[in-house]
């Protein structure tokens, strides 16, 4: 074996040396990717969750704020029917209203026009 195969067989070895430490820096950052991607993901996740979360409060106080403000509409229709149901007996006041509007509405209707 001569000098030249010592050398060549030194710069193969370094070169061998050289790719399997490559090698071992690239499967170290996609190993460091894979948790990276998966913290992201995780994060993502979570954040939807929260968002939903908010949304579905949101909503569902709405709804209720609706139908609180419905049922309370719907009652006082209820209680205005209820009331324009029921008798009415006009007091000696409410004669004495009409009377004079009645005669309000004679004197305007029997008045000469100039």
């Amino acid at each position: 074996m001569d000098g030249n195969d010592v050398r060549s067989d030194a710069g193969v070895e370094s070169a061998i040396a050289r790719v399997l430490d490559a090698e071992h820096g690239a499967r170290i950052a996609i190993d460091e990717a894979g948790r990276t991607a998966a913290a992201l993901t995780e994060a993502a996740r979570a954040a939807a969750r929260a968002l939903a979360e908010r949304t579905e409060r949101r909503i569902r106080g709405v709804r209720n704020a609706f139908e609180s403000r419905t049922a309370d509409a719907v009652a006082a229709l209820e209680a205005a029917a209820v009331e324009a149901g029921a008798p009415h007996d006009p007091t000696d006041e409410d004669l004495a209203r009409v009377d004079a509007a009645v005669a309000a509405l004679a004197a305007r209707l029997t008045r000469r026009v100039p």
